[in-house]
């Protein structure tokens, strides 16, 4: 259903001539209903006397419905607000306060800064602008770079573009017609995406004024609905994301659908960049990244530190929940890989190696290894299930333009786990998985936890009833627990149903970082198998399961969370012991001492600056704790306990600080 019409006076007479005129018309010669009943969200019906349009409907119910109007739902299809119901159907007005419509915003907004930009530079060639998170981007194709001033004049002149309210309309063309129209029009980029459609596609139109664009769609009825954006940066772009193409310029902008929103945002963007693991990461002393090794990370002595106190964490929780950890190869015949499938799907994602006329695969997962170590030695059902847990090293060949810090890296560990069980035993579990979770997320400060499972693909392995069967454990697992969850159909892996948990931090942003896999498929290619009780070889179902993800991913995740000021017990520092003269030397060395002993990660610093400067500078190191050693201590045989946010905690003993400190690692506040 599209609404259109021919005689537009914003359509120029160019763009008629290389139009497919029946587009134009097509409503007109359709067999209409002449009394079409629309059926809203709430389930109540109206009828009208005429074909009508999504927005003379929410006319019909409320002219303050009508001005909020950016298109609609009709009949579960997104369209446009003058999209022309002639027939019964059901209809969803879409507004700001709708996600599609802060979608619909978005995309209308790369449309709105491509018009910009060709009336601020008409040899500009225009590409590609869609709808991304938070915003929008448009590449163009200009022969010098644009400038942060351009930037400026391109956004104040698409504050002039939504003061004209321009209207927006959409029309249907030929794919040959449209190949021809937009090669009239110098826009040769454009061109060769068109060409490249099937040539029995009539394709959408959007256009806006003196700007036409490629488009699906739908937009927003009008340039007046766009008041709420901002341009952000300027990046390079391949054509068509290939290296071997030519360069274009990329300009990134945000749309929301009120001021506040954006304000919100752009307040998040600034805590992001305080935030900043890489700049924490340095400014902290923990880690760096250098050209020699990219996507390989050098961790420093506080950066490690914290790594082990989380891979120890894990491993403590491993073992209390009955998995055994251990240790495969690194490097492992190409043979194995091909086997399990991954040398197909992995490819040039795989670094590989070669030696003695054989050829090697540097591991790219674990999981292959795993059923390795569960098939030395025949194994019955009253074994399973079997729990096989690795702090494994995996390295792919990400493409280097996707590196980030610790966020994407080449060579990363897992916190990973398979579990070897019968069909019977997923349910148990994954249910058992779950708790752990939990458990594992909160110690680390992060309570709002998103929840999706991913179905069954077009493209899988097994038979349905196993799928059913899977499908339905994870669902129940997720029901009994009485958990919110979003469904992901079709999402699921090849091989089996999925369940990911995604972590929301303190400014909102979300991190997917557990998983729980159901694999039929694997197990089989890999020979696996178990005795059954009536004595008959069966395939054991394989969890891929990670509550982590990738050990170097999370810690800046972490880094980010915190901003780089860690709860006690993750701290790479946990207490500094200062003097303020020299002749308290010898008790804080004895404070030190004992600390020390007690297992606390504690430094001392004796220099001879004032005990200011030493407070401020170990501050700025988010130092948990400070301990303070005058006259007054010395004497008392007591320290003065200083917080990382300046407070004074006042006096205690010794006995008094360990069992503060103990208390405080011991509950992970």
């Amino acid at each position: 259903m599209v609404g259109v019409g021919g005689s537009n006076p914003l359509v120029p007479t160019k763009f008629l001539k290389h139009c497919n005129r029946s587009a134009f018309l097509f409503v007109h010669s359709k067999k209409v209903n002449p009394m079409p009943v629309i059926t809203l969200p709430d389930g109540s019906q109206r009828e009208y006397d005429n074909a009508i349009t999504v927005l003379d409907v929410a006319k019909s119910i409320g002219s303050g419905l009508a001005k909020a109007t950016l298109a609609g739902r009709v009949n579960d299809t997104l369209v446009d607000a003058t999209t022309i119901i002639d027939t019964d159907a059901t209809l969803q007005i879409i507004t700001a306060k709708d996600a599609d419509g802060l979608d619909i915003i978005r995309h209308s907004t790369a449309h709105l800064l491509a018009q910009a930009v060709k009336q601020l530079f008409p040899e500009a060639q225009v590409t590609i602008g869609p709808m991304i998170e938070n915003g929008f981007y448009y590449d163009f194709a200009y022969e010098r770079a644009f400038m942060p001033e351009d930037l400026k004049a391109i956004e104040k002149k698409m504050q002039h573009l939504v003061s004209q309210n321009i209207p927006i309309s959409r029309s249907l063309m030929s794919r040959d017609e449209a190949v021809e129209f937009f090669k009239g029009m110098g826009e040769d980029y454009k061109a060769e995406i068109i060409a490249s459609i099937p040539a029995n596609e009539d394709l959408s139109l959007y256009q806006q004024g003196d700007f036409t664009d490629l488009c699906r769609g739908p937009h927003v009825p009008s340039t007046a609905k766009l008041k709420v954006f901002k341009l952000m940066k300027i990046a390079g772009a391949y054509w068509r994301g290939d290296s071997n193409n030519e360069m274009l310029q990329r300009i990134y902008g945000t749309a929301w659908a009120d001021k506040k929103d954006l304000k919100d945002y752009l307040h998040r963007l600034e805590e992001a960049e305080k935030r900043d693991h890489r700049k924490l990461g340095k400014t902290l002393d923990l880690f760096h990244s250098q050209e020699e090794a990219p996507g390989m990370v050098f961790w420093h002595e506080k950066g490690w530190t914290i790594y082990q106190q989380v891979e120890q964490y894990i491993r403590d929780k491993l073992r209390v929940n009955g998995y055994g950890e251990v240790k495969t190869p690194q490097v492992v015949d190409r043979t194995l890989w091909e086997k399990s499938g991954h040398w197909e799907k992995f490819g040039d994602m795989i670094f590989t190696t070669h030696s003695e006329h054989r050829d090697y695969a540097i591991k790219p997962m674990n999981c292959p290894c795993h059923v390795q170590i569960y098939n030395q030695g025949l194994k019955s059902y009253r074994d399973l299930p079997i729990r096989i847990a690795e702090f494994g090293s995996c390295h792919r060949n990400e493409p280097s333009g996707t590196l980030h810090g610790l966020m994407r890296v080449r060579n990363f560990v897992q916190d990973d786990a398979h579990i070897f069980c019968t069909e019977d035993q997923i349910q148990d579990e994954v249910s058992t998985f779950i708790d752990l979770l939990f458990e594992v997320y909160k110690d680390f400060g992060f309570d709002d936890i998103i929840i999706k499972l991913s179905t069954r693909p077009e493209n899988r392995v097994g038979d349905d009833s196993v799928w059913d069967k899977a499908e339905n454990a994870l669902e129940l697992a997720l029901n009994n627990k009485d958990l919110d969850w979003g469904l992901q159909p079709g999402e699921g892996a090849f091989y089996g149903p999925k369940i990911e948990f995604s972590l929301k931090d303190c400014i909102g942003r979300v991190w997917q970082c557990g998983t729980i896999q159901v694999d039929f498929s694997m197990p089989n290619r890999l020979d696996a198998t178990y005795v059954d009780e009536e004595s008959h070889r069966q395939t054991p179902v394989m969890l891929h399961r990670a509550i982590l993800g990738s050990l170097e991913r999370f810690i800046g995740i972490l880094i980010e969370q915190h901003a780089g000021t860690f709860p006690l017990w993750l701290s790479p520092v946990q207490i500094v012991v200062m003097n303020i003269a020299a002749r308290h030397d010898e008790y804080a060395q004895e404070i030190y001492s004992e600390l020390e002993k007690q297992g606390i990660r504690v430094k001392i610093d004796l220099r001879n600056e004032k005990i200011g400067f030493k407070i401020r500078e170990h501050s700025m190191q988010r130092i948990p704790y400070l301990v303070i050693i005058g006259d007054k201590e010395l004497e008392s045989q007591t320290i003065t306990l200083r917080s990382q946010k300046g407070d004074d905690l006042g006096s205690l003993s010794l006995p008094e600080l360990n069992d503060k400190l103990k208390d405080e690692i011991d509950k992970r506040t």
